[in-house]
């Protein structure tokens, strides 16, 4: 894991590319790659390209970027790990490619070489890269299917950039930094801010699942090479007989399949252990893919010490029984306030989660490690919170009511000012947005309710905000094509409180302490296996995942 930087000055009129404010781009992102700095700009100063190094995968200085393809005179820059890099490898072999190192970034130049954006499905892995093609003149920049790797891009007109932080850009000038109203609107409705907006207007993350070309003349041609519900409707199609034993079965392969691959580095990896399944199971999956020295690591708050709420013993008698070495870190409130600015210094967009990941990450980090696992989106992928079952049965309960024209809305009118004394002002909300996924998972979701935001926001704000964002219609076409409600409400998830929130999180908090956090449940080809076992009538909860190790949990 790293940190991209670069600038292309496509059009004729556009100053060229400055060394000093693509540097300042890159050392905002420092403790995103303490390993090594590269810089990179062509002769005629129209493209550049910056990169901070983390060392996974080729220690020497042979994985050194921005990378050349001297055959081709492309260039480079890239975050992330490409898990099956080996195999994929072993194919351009065959077809006489030559390889100068041994890692997963020069594997990326070569599949470009030789397939162009083609090459994406090709890849399993989390990744955000740009690559300079030298003959055509343009850049390509691409992001992983689940949006694990950030990528944010700004362009006046003239010049392109981008970096792995919305921070990164703003170091380096030139940027529309005026407030972009959905972007403020989208983080008090949900705690975080929605892609592919930032709180900048000059500043939009490139979509997950999204490439785009940009050319010498500045003309964009942009590719969507992975959606979730598309991916659902085509496992739909694939054969419906289990062809080898039973459906638990097909999910351990998967599940170990997945691990394996997220466990391929030069460096030592860890898993982060908590008490809970998804943690565990990655523990006990780990430890049957055979690796014998593995490291756990358990966050321990001593105000929760003697209470249920307590982990760590739980997490000790894991660890003991898969034989791991353990270590547990201790914080409280005192770590909280003594780390407070530098935690929102590293907070790259506003959170109103990722303190605990912040912690966690600072103990891997003081253990020695620099890479681990977690066992973020099991509940997404496993329908493993309340919400699974609590918003189809409020579709059930409202989706009459939403047949009256106006009943919603007046009713809200009416009861809003009473409930918010009350009870939760959500409650207001239940017969104008309870009547169908998209408004229930909002309901479930947000933090505030819209009628709420004149309490925080200008209102002038909020009405351009509001319409920019059409958060209700943009949640019903996630899933419009989907009949099965647990798999709505996994997109959903996916789509917006993992993306946005979980995973966003764990970057910036990972890469404050250049720490690089892997997720095995967060895995096109594990999402593809049990979005057909659920279109197979095999549902899997998380307690079928917890069941998938061969030796059983505690």
């Amino acid at each position: 894991m790293c940190g991209i930087a670069g600038v292309f000055s496509y059009h004729k009129t556009a100053p060229p590319v400055e060394s000093e404010s693509l540097t300042r781009v890159r050392e905002r992102m420092a403790s995103r790659g303490p390993d090594g700095a590269g810089l990179w700009i062509s002769d005629d100063k129209r493209i550049g390209l910056a990169h901070r190094r983390l060392a996974i995968i080729d220690l020497s200085e042979d994985g050194t970027q921005p990378m050349l393809d001297s055959e081709t005179g492309n260039r480079v820059v890239f975050n992330g790990e490409i898990y099956n890099f080996q195999q994929l490898r072993a194919q351009l072999v065959e077809r006489g490619i030559c390889f100068q190192s041994h890692s997963d970034t020069e594997v990326l130049l070569k599949l470009y070489a030789v397939y162009g954006h083609e090459m994406l499905p090709m890849l399993r892995g989390m990744f955000a890269f740009a690559i300079w093609d030298s003959r055509r003149e343009g850049i390509f920049l691409a992001r992983d299917p689940f949006g694990i790797k950030p990528l944010y891009l700004a362009d006046d007109g003239k010049t392109l950039r981008f970096a792995s932080q919305v921070k990164a850009l703003l170091a380096g000038g030139g940027i529309d930094s005026s407030i972009e109203p959905a972007g403020h609107v989208g983080f008090f409705l949900w705690g975080h801010i929605p892609e592919p907006y930032t709180l900048y207007k000059g500043i939009r993350a490139l979509p997950a699942g999204t490439s785009l070309w940009v050319d010498g003349h500045g003309r964009r041609t942009r590719n969507v090479f992975f959606r979730l519900k598309e991916e659902i409707a085509m496992v739909s199609t694939r054969e419906a007989v289990l062809p080898d034993g039973t459906a638990q079965e097909q999910l351990h392969e998967s599940l170990l399949d997945s691990v394996r691959h997220h466990l391929i580095a030069d460096v030592p990896v860890g898993v982060f252990l908590s008490a809970g399944l998804d943690s565990a199971t990655i523990a006990a999956l780990a430890k049957e893919s055979g690796v014998t020295d593995l490291n756990t690591l358990t966050l321990g708050f001593k105000e929760f010490v003697g209470t249920e709420n307590d982990e760590v013993p739980l997490a000790e008698r894991i660890a003991e029984r898969y034989d791991t070495k353990h270590f547990t870190q201790w914080v409280n409130k005192n770590d909280f306030s003594s780390q407070l600015t530098y935690l929102l210094d590293a907070m790259d967009q506003p959170s109103i989660d990722g303190v605990n990941s912040y912690f966690v990450c600072k103990a891997a980090h003081d253990s020695g490690l620099k890479v681990v696992l977690s066992g973020l989106g099991g509940d997404e992928l496993f329908a493993g919170y309340s919400g699974f079952n609590d918003i189809p049965r409020m579709v059930r309960i409202f989706g009459p009511w939403a047949k009256i024209p106006a009943f919603g809305a007046a009713f809200r009118y009416v009861t809003a000012p009473l409930l918010k004394r009350l009870a939760s002002p959500k409650l207001a909300g239940l017969f104008e947005y309870g009547g169908n996924f998209a408004g229930a998972y909002f309901l479930r979701r947000g933090l505030y309710m819209p009628w709420e935001l004149p309490e925080v926001l200008d209102r002038d704000l909020i009405r351009e905000g509001w319409g920019e964002l059409n958060i209700l219609s943009t949640l019903s076409k996630d899933v419009d094509t989907i009949g099965n409600s647990q798999l709505k409400i996994s997109v959903l998830e996916m789509a917006w409180y993992m993306r946005n929130q979980l995973l966003r999180d764990v970057d910036w908090a990972s890469m404050a302490h250049s720490l690089e956090v892997r997720v095995p449940l967060v895995d096109k080809e594990l999402f593809r296996t049990v979005m057909w076992l659920a279109q197979n009538d095999h549902p899997m909860k998380k307690e079928d995942m917890a069941s998938s190790p061969s030796r059983k949990l505690p």
